[in-house]
């Protein structure tokens, strides 16, 4: 047996971040372009927008720099905010599974092995 837990932060009952979205922006991150790290969350690059989009407006900062394509190819990076955002967010989702493990264990005196 084993228990799952799903964090997420919202603004005015509106979702901002969660596990979908943080794995848009590592993704970003890792692959330095929207298009390919939408494919690899298997997104559309329409959706993917959104996601940016809507997260940037409701955190109320940039998170992720574009460059055109053109003759050198586009690409994305993460802001400095971003990177300290998603930081954050790893500490604090790492926290709580702690504690959600700890209690999970406590409660069934079963151990958690994922």
């Amino acid at each position: 047996m084993e228990i799952r837990s799903k964090i997420w932060l919202e603004k005015d009952g509106e979702p901002v971040f969660g596990g979908g979205r943080r794995a848009l922006l590592e993704e970003i991150e890792k692959l330095g372009s929207i298009n390919k790290a939408a494919k690899e969350i298997n997104i559309s690059y329409r959706k993917a927008l959104s996601y940016i989009q809507s997260m940037e407006e409701r955190l109320g900062f940039k998170l992720v720099e574009r460059k055109a394509g053109g003759k050198n190819g586009g690409g994305a990076s993460l802001t400095c905010e971003a990177s300290d955002f998603l930081g954050r967010y790893k500490m604090l989702e790492e926290g709580v599974n702690e504690i959600i493990n700890k209690k999970f264990t406590e409660a069934f005196n079963v151990r958690n092995t994922g």
